[in-house]
Order: C-alpha cells, then sequence, then structure tokens
C-alpha cells in the first residue's frame, strides 16, 4: 500500500495538485471570508470555519509531504518513507477530521483533548518502529487506527442523536439537517480511510482517492457555508454580595418563579394571541424570552403537561395552517399552498408535511380533498335551501 505510483503519471499529478490547491483556496476562504458565498444569509459559526480550514491545510501537508517524499526523498527507502508519511497524517489530518465532526454538533461544547490524547500512541509506535527499523509498523498502526475509528464512531453516533433531541427541544421547525449530513460527512472521509489502506499500489484506487478527496473539499466547505450559527441558553449570572445573594437577583428570581405559576397564561397573551409561533426559526429561549420567564422554567412547565416545544409549536403552526386554509376557501382567494406554509412559520414543506400528519393523521393531499368536499357540500346544501 501507499505506493504513490500515480505519482508517476502526469494526468494523476495534475489531479493530485488540483486536489491540493483546490483545498488550500477552500481553508483560505473559510479562514478569510466573512460571509457566505453559497448561503449568505447564513451565518456559520466563527468556531467550525476555523476547524475546517484547519482540516483543509492538513489535506495541502498531506499531498505535500507525500509527493516530496515519494518522489525527491527516500524514493528507495519505502519503509522509512511509509513510517514518516503515515505518521504524519495520522497526528494532523486524522484529529483535524475529528476535530471538524465534533464542532458540528452544537448542543455542547465537547472537550477536544482526547483527541489529542489518542494521537500519542501514532507517535509513540512511529518512534519505535522506526529506531528499531521494525518492518510490521503497518501493521500497528493499521490495528491502532481500527480501533480509534470503532471508538470514535460509536462516541460519535451516541453525540448526533442526543443533537438530534437537542434540535427537537429547542428548534420547533427543524430547518436545520446538521444530523444527517453530519454522517454523511464521517461516511465520505471513512470511505477515503479505506480506500488507502486498501491501495496495494493499484493506480485505480489512488484516482478514486483523489476524487473522493475533492468531494470532501466541496462538501466541507457547503456544509460550512450551510450551518446557521445555533445559539444556545445564555445563563444568567446571579451577583453575590459578602456571601449573600443581592436584592435585585432575588428579585429577579422571585419573578422567574412567579412567572412560572403562570405560564399557560403567559403563552396564551404573548405568544398564542399575537401569533409569535409564526416566527421562523423561534427557538426555545428566544420563546421563554418573549413570555418573561426562564427557558428552564418553560421547559420544566411543558414537560408537565405532557409536551415538548416541539409539538407545542408545531401543533400551534398546524391549527394555524388550518384555520387560514379554511378562510381562503370561504372567501375564495387564490393563496398557494406555499405561501400559507411560510404564513405558519415554516420554510420547509418537507418540515411542514411531517408536522401536519403527525398533527392529523392525514396527509395535506388527503386532509385538502376532504375539506374541499366538505365545503361543495355547505355549498350544495346552502343553494337547495335557497331555492325553496
Amino acid at each position: 500500500m501507499y505506493e504513490h505510483q500515480g505519482l508517476q503519471e502526469v494526468f494523476f499529478v495534475m489531479l493530485y495538485g488540483g486536489a491540493s490547491m483546490m483545498a488550500l483556496l477552500a481553508a483560505l476562504y473559510l479562514l478569510l471570508r466573512r460571509t457566505n458565498v453559497v448561503s449568505p444569509g447564513v451565518n456559520s459559526p466563527r468556531e467550525l470555519r476555523s476547524w475546517a480550514a484547519a482540516f483543509l491545510f492538513s489535506v495541502v501537508a498531506s499531498h505535500v509531504w507525500w509527493y516530496v517524499l515519494g518522489i525527491h526523498w527516500l524514493e528507495d527507502d519505502r519503509f522509512l518513507r511509509n513510517a514518516i508519511a503515515i505518521t504524519l497524517d495520522r497526528i494532523t489530518f486524522v484529529p483535524m477530521m475529528m476535530c471538524v465532526l465534533l464542532r458540528m454538533l452544537q448542543h455542547r461544547r465537547l472537550p477536544l483533548w482526547p483527541v489529542v490524547a489518542a494521537m500519542v500512541p501514532f507517535a509513540v509506535i512511529a518512534v519505535l518502529s522506526i529506531v528499531q527499523h521494525n518492518h510490521r509498523f503497518e501493521l500497528y498502526m493499521e490495528s491502532y487506527s481500527l480501533l480509534l475509528c470503532v471508538v470514535f464512531f460509536i462516541i460519535y453516533v451516541r453525540e448526533v442523536w442526543c443533537y438530534g433531541r437537542w434540535l427537537r427541544d429547542n428548534y420547533a421547525d427543524l430547518e436545520h439537517k446538521e444530523v444527517w449530513q453530519s454522517l454523511v460527512l464521517i461516511a465520505c472521509i471513512l470511505l477515503v480511510y479505506i480506500v488507502y489502506t486498501t491501495n496495494e499500489g493499484a493506480l485505480a484506487t489512488e484516482y478514486l482517492a483523489q476524487w473522493l478527496t475533492l468531494a470532501i473539499i466541496l462538501f466541507i466547505v457547503w456544509r460550512v457555508d450551510t450551518l446557521e450559527r445555533l445559539v444556545g441558553e445564555q445563563v444568567k449570572v446571579v451577583p453575590i454580595v459578602d456571601g449573600a445573594v443581592s436584592e435585585q437577583a432575588e428579585d429577579a428570581v422571585d419573578d422567574v418563579v412567579d412567572t412560572g405559576a403562570d405560564v399557560a397564561m403567559l403563552l396564551q397573551t404573548r405568544c398564542e394571541t399575537t401569533l409569535l409561533y409564526v416566527q421562523h426559526d423561534l427557538t426555545l429561549s428566544q420563546l421563554a424570552a418573549e413570555i418573561g420567564t426562564s427557558r428552564a422554567t418553560l421547559n420544566a412547565w411543558l414537560s408537565e403537561q405532557g409536551d415538548t416545544y416541539h409539538a407545542y409549536i408545531n401543533r400551534l403552526r398546524i391549527d394555524h395552517f388550518i384555520d387560514i386554509y379554511r378562510e381562503s376557501l370561504s372567501v375564495e382567494h387564490p393563496y398557494t399552498i406555499y405561501e400559507l406554509v411560510t404564513h405558519c412559520g415554516y420554510s420547509s414543506y418537507a418540515t411542514f408535511s411531517t408536522a401536519f400528519r403527525k398533527r392529523t393523521g392525514l396527509t395535506l393531499a388527503q386532509w385538502m380533498k376532504k375539506e374541499n368536499l366538505a365545503k361543495k357540500s355547505t355549498h350544495h346544501a346552502y343553494n337547495g335551501y335557497e331555492s325553496r
């Protein structure tokens, strides 16, 4: 494996250099540009852009040292070349990849130091193998890589599941597709890894690896550009004076406790009556702030009612859609379905359709057919009454 015989072929070298240049340009774009090109209205997390840029720089570096080692240096010492290049890949490319994947999940700030600690064995194995000139180096590397991949995959799938729950609890319309897109990215990266580790000098697999690298570069730029920064709840700091809570802080806490008993009334007057729920991307924290209570109080009250924020907002939005659809039928107003869906707070028809079926037990087409038949029956009955 890692023969890189393609470095002797001009077309492969062009593809190899093109992938390196695209990774470099993509890294500079993510690092230096303040606004998105793919989705201008999206505010991407700055930290994620920095980690994605670092990952792409590691892709460039990997291409450089494989080319230098394979063509201009150590070209006759395959063992030493692989020991150095593979180790460099493992301690740069691999941790950067893991950090990007973890930073795509915004439900909590996951620590990154375990990623750095997991790279230490790669360096230890490499040093011992080079000193002892142990040709079983690649076997040790692959065994530890496999173990690391399995452990990270298990942890990441669990975190993605937790992230999905966090999105459902905090973002009513779930327009964000972070969950499945994060899994797609890890699948693409693992595919490149499999291609490289099963590459026994075959030119076809080297070509495939470069095309997959190009796909990953484009995917990362698109994913980062379209990933909206999701702002979590701001924790309120309670000031302490001489070991005691200040009077202002006590008043603030009392206000939260008092409003907790009146959450139903607050929701009725400040959310349902004002149609606040039709605001796009309304979050649990924003709703809590609007009704004058804390996020924890609102969430606890909803749980006591056997409800969730996601279900509550979608229920209001679907009921609102039903009302304005029936009104549009009665006045024969030429609204399109998409316009009505947008008026209800959804920017995705697919999300609306799922919520509608869960609320009514019918697809939108089935429900509309039923409503139209009911309107015609009422109209015919009214005409019959008028003709008497």
